[in-house]
């Protein structure tokens, strides 16, 4: 072979390997075209179902009762301006914009914000109170008398997802204009220009940094940061990187800049509050500043703006000095893009944070109160439906209530300080309106921001005296055989069981008081004397009249029932006082009142209910003799913080060795119990009067209820009587006093006045109990 021929066959081989190289790039190109065209559908696919579809899960969210504003409603100035500083409103020298008050001297003008309610949709307005010491004298609006105005709801927490993800969603058109300003100009300023990625603003951010020796912005357009958060994990890698620069193409050629805009303002992450994760604008700005985000102002919206580049690292309660150099670093990014005037931007930088102490909508807030509600609503709804479908959850619990228990809670520990063992000593409280049976405070520890064991739902311990009333109220029952003057012996007894051991019961001062009249004994909460009624009365009877009052027991027939060592949680002894508050008329104690789906239509109501199961004649002699209670018996220390002219009824609970205090009471409108003692079961060195009587006591103080002042029913007449031995006696006799009776049990009258030997000595607080 020549050299020639040689150097032939080579330059015909180049150009043949050129074209099959060439041919094998075009094979590869053409399937990576095919692949890159199948993973753009599979994503455009993925991009549209999730967007277009249902977008967030949203938990349902649980409201406070909204408090209503009219002339002659009992409420003091300061207490609406508390639930009106917990709503997140703002002084100002006027109410000239929702969200703003004004206060001189007994008046407060507001500007209310508006809320779709149940029933429909309560206006934003401007309105006038006026105040007299307890109550509300005039409500206008404009110059002209308002005959009721409804605050909205202070959001109390939520029902979350197993993720934890909250948010408040709001649309494009709820928002301040600058706040969208303000986030394109910071995040992304050419987000009207690109198609989802910007080398431009690629290229400036890495310039913008490297002069500024800092990271002072990123290359991610908002399209590829709505992705990354909607779509994909945080996960730093090429592959999520090559994902996001796929799909936020496809996600710009299906959906409009203002669709993406108010998606993102929904996603954006911007905390975390304990487990919970707070997404979006309308959630961090009631978070941070108790501000629905329409009210937001330029400084505010810039120290939001700024966290999202780093919610935890510019959190501005962890770390305030680094959350206010950013936010002045987005003021002046503003700044030199003229965003406002220097003169505002300068004053801006100017303000303080203006952060709130803690986030307002913390689901930790009132926890004992949210396991009520969650557990009320598993009855009647699937979890799915509470976590994801967007309900609002509408209550009674009554904000202004719950911080005076907290206060009196608090309080009251601060003086027991320094008995022994009071550490180990916790405590649980049940507020609510016996005429509604509608829950209105709730504390399941002597901690109320523990969210841990719920004491006021779950302890069940002995519930001591406070089954006395059931006693006492079986044998009124009967007025052939027993009224409030019946004579009856308080002397030591034995009982021999069926199991052959032999009961022998005591009073706590160990002794015997001998012959007293029936509301003597359970004012004074004889053991003795109420033992020997409850025998004659039966203890399964004594026991019907406990379920009567509410309460299904699986309590055994014993004797020792009859002096409290049957248990009963909390809730369920203020479900039993609240049927004899209540006349005899049992309501079952709740919390919820309706239920609206997210787009504000009615999923259920949760009725009042009502059903007699008492003779009220009955339950007004026993409300009477509770009243002694009050007066002159256990309870009568209470007075010590109670006006005087405020009549209210009420039991002390104590268990053996001091291990269970426990007070129940109520005026007309407030009923209250309260629990003390170990969970441990040890002695706690507290009886009912010495622990939860004086808790019971400062709350209701603060509280002021309305005094019992219900008429004797139809059935009730009166009749005077001896106050020294309960014979009828004509009303000019010494110590005759007048005492209520069911008609056809009161003594004979108009008897001579009996000789000065008094079978018991002159009860002077007999004196006036109907006068």
């Amino acid at each position: 072979m020549t050299r020639s021929s040689s150097s032939r066959k080579r330059r015909q081989a180049g150009p043949s390997l050129l074209r099959r190289l060439l041919g094998l790039g075009f094979k590869l190109a053409l399937v990576g075209l095919v692949l890159l065209i199948g993973v753009a559908i599979y994503f455009d696919g993925v991009v549209q179902e999730k967007f277009s579809g249902k977008r967030w899960t949203i938990p349902a969210k649980v409201y406070a009762r909204p408090l209503e504003l009219f002339v002659g409603q009992k409420l003091k100035r300061d207490d609406l301006l508390t639930e009106l500083d917990a709503l997140g409103y703002r002084r100002a020298s006027q109410a000239s914009g929702p969200g703003l008050i004004s206060v001189a001297g007994s008046a407060v003008e507001l500007h209310s914000r508006g809320f779709t309610f149940y029933e429909g949709v309560e206006p934003a307005q401007r309105i006038r109170v006026t105040f007299s010491g307890d109550y509300v004298t005039s409500l206008t609006r404009a110059g002209s008398t308002l005959p009721v105005a409804r605050l909205e709801p202070m959001l109390i927490g939520g029902i979350y997802p197993a993720h934890n993800e909250d948010r408040i969603l709001v649309r494009l058109d709820e928002v301040p204009q600058f706040l969208t300003d303000a986030l394109i100009a910071v995040e992304d300023r050419d987000f009207y220009d690109h198609f989802g990625i910007s080398p431009k603003g690629i290229a400036r951010a890495m310039w913008v940094n490297l002069t500024a020796g800092e990271m002072r912005q990123g290359g991610s357009t908002l399209t590829q940061q709505l992705v990354k958060n909607f779509y994909l994990t945080n996960e730093r890698s090429l592959v999520r990187k090559a994902r996001e620069a796929i799909m936020a193409p496809l996600l710009e050629l299906h959906y409009s800049k203002q669709e993406i805009l108010e998606a993102y303002l929904n996603e954006v992450f911007l905390g975390q509050d304990g487990r919970r994760a707070i997404h979006g604008f309308g959630l961090a700005s009631q978070y941070f500043f108790s501000q629905p985000v329409n009210e937001l102002k330029l400084h505010q919206v810039a120290l939001l703006v700024g966290m999202v580049k780093g919610p935890s690292y510019y959190n501005p309660r962890r770390h305030p000095e680094r959350a206010l150099a950013r936010r002045n670093l987005v003021l002046d990014l503003l700044a030199e893009q003229n965003f406002a005037a220097p003169e505002v931007i300068e004053k801006a930088k100017q303000l303080p944070l203006g952060v709130t102490a803690q986030g307002s909508l913390a689901n930790t807030s009132h926890p004992a109160l949210l396991d009520l509600i969650k557990r009320q609503l598993r009855e009647d709804y699937r979890e799915e439906d509470l976590t994801g479908e967007g309900l609002r959850v509408f209550t009674s619990f009554d904000p202004i209530l719950q911080k005076k228990a907290e206060a009196a809670l608090t309080e009251t520990f601060a003086r027991f300080k320094g008995r022994t063992s009071i550490d180990q000593v916790e405590a649980a409280m049940v507020v609510a309106n016996p005429e509604t049976g509608e829950l209105q405070a709730l504390l399941g520890s002597r901690k109320p921001r523990f969210a841990g064991f719920n004491r006021a739902l779950d302890a069940k311990r002995p519930i001591g005296s406070l089954v006395k009333p059931a006693i006492y109220l079986t044998a009124l029952e009967r007025p052939s055989q027993y009224t409030l003057t019946s004579l009856i012996e308080d002397q030591s007894f034995e009982v021999k069981g069926a199991d052959g051991k032999v009961w022998r019961p005591k009073n706590y001062d160990g002794q015997p008081h001998g012959t007293l009249f029936l509301y003597q004994a359970l004012a004074n909460s004889y053991n003795l004397s109420t033992a020997r009624l409850g025998l004659d009365m039966g203890v399964p009877q004594v026991l019907k009249t406990i379920e009567r009052l509410g309460v299904e027991t699986d309590w055994p027939a014993y004797p020792s029932m009859l002096l409290g060592a049957g248990a009963m949680t909390p809730l369920e002894v203020a479900t039993m006082y609240q049927t004899i508050a209540n006349g005899g008329f049992n309501t079952p104690l709740r919390v919820i009142r309706s239920v609206l789906d997210a787009n504000g239509q009615p999923l259920k109501r949760y009725p009042f209910q009502l059903q007699q199961r008492f003779d009220p004649g009955a339950i007004y002699l026993l409300q009477q003799a509770m009243q002694r209670t009050m007066r002159e018996g256990t309870g009568r220390s209470a007075y010590a913080q109670l006006p005087g002219s405020i009549n209210v009824a009420g039991k002390t609970g104590t268990t053996n060795d001091g291990r269970d205090s426990w007070f129940a009471g109520f005026g007309q409108d407030l009923l209250a119990v309260v629990w003390m003692g170990r969970d441990d079961n040890g002695k706690a060195g507290l009886t009912g009067a010495s622990g939860s009587l004086q808790l019971w006591s400062r709350f209701m103080a603060a509280a002021g209820p309305s005094s019992l002042s219900a008429p004797p029913p139809d059935n009730i007449v009166t009749a005077w009587v001896d106050s020294r031995n309960g014979l009828g006696s004509e009303a000019s006799c010494p110590g005759a006093v007048q005492m209520p009776y069911i008609r056809g049990s009161e003594p004979v009258q108009g008897v001579r006045c009996t000789p000065e030997n008094p079978v018991n000595q002159v009860m002077d607080w007999v004196k006036g109990w109907l006068e």
